[in-house]
């Protein structure tokens, strides 16, 4: 089976500016990965670049085992689905919570059609995979943080993606509402039809154990690649982070502290 994402030696400059260097990424079908890195690094870069809609000054790209250059990527982002904070913005405060979902089905911001029965079961249902049924009837404005992510989760899974990324998702969240999305998304992960995740993130105890893998990127190059076990390691994690940090694994997941 092709790879679900392969970039080979992509570089991106912006004028004199080198933004990305020598990235050499490959996800394969059945892997879910964290993205970890601190702001500036290259992490938006990287997904744009998967979405097509930056292209690589050199290198090459294949996403869902098309390589970039042979097809439609209006095509290819119907199967890709984006959750990231900037979304949030731009969802009307009105709008009713199982609109919201359904647009996803369209790829749309709003719902301007009828809703059809089969999609309004199908929203319901994904409503209740990810633990935010009880939002039916509500508005957009009405929703806690971490109910407006569950929402736009639910929306970006309509479409049925192949490959789903979730951008910096917690962010905003309190720690309990944090910690109910994390379990939603290890459900999602869990499930046999699952799409291929990548959770990006600032913080290590955020990826949990159903990401097998994490990608640590740092001034627009890859520090280090490989299996979260093996890659989220003290000596690692302070070489990355340019300061000693201790990694205590609990239930899974890796805690940082300052030494």
């Amino acid at each position: 089976m092709a790879a679900v994402i392969e970039l080979k030696n992509v570089s991106w400059r912006r004028g004199e500016q080198t933004i990305l260097q020598d990235i050499e990424w490959t996800v394969e079908a059945g892997q879910h990965w964290a993205v970890l890195g601190l702001n500036g690094s290259g992490k938006t870069s990287i997904l744009n670049m998967i979405n097509g809609y930056m292209w690589p000054s050199s290198g090459e790209i294949s996403v869902l085992g098309h390589k970039f250059g042979t097809i439609d990527l209006r095509e290819l982002r119907k199967s890709i689905g984006w959750v990231s904070s900037s979304l949030q913005e731009k969802i009307r405060p009105n709008e009713q919570a199982l609109d919201i979902v359904v647009s996803g089905r369209h790829a749309s911001i709003g719902l301007y059609a009828q809703i059809e029965s089969q999609d309004r079961q199908r929203a319901e249902e994904l409503m209740q995979d990810l633990g935010c049924s009880h939002l039916l009837g509500r508005t957009y404005q009405t929703c806690s943080q971490g109910e407006k992510q569950k929402l736009l989760i639910a929306r970006a899974l309509m479409a049925s993606p192949k490959l789903l990324i979730l951008d910096e998702a917690s962010n905003g969240l309190d720690f309990i509402s944090r910690e109910a999305l994390l379990q939603s998304i290890n459900r999602l992960a869990s499930r046999p039809d699952a799409p291929t995740l990548l959770l990006v993130t600032h913080h290590t105890e955020e990826i949990s154990a159903v990401f097998s893998h994490s990608l640590l990127i740092r001034r627009g190059r890859i520090f280090a690649k490989g299996r979260s076990q093996d890659v989220l390691q003290d000596e690692n994690l302070s070489d990355f982070f340019e300061m000693p940090v201790g990694v205590d694994w609990r239930n899974g997941r890796a805690w940082l502290s300052v030494r």
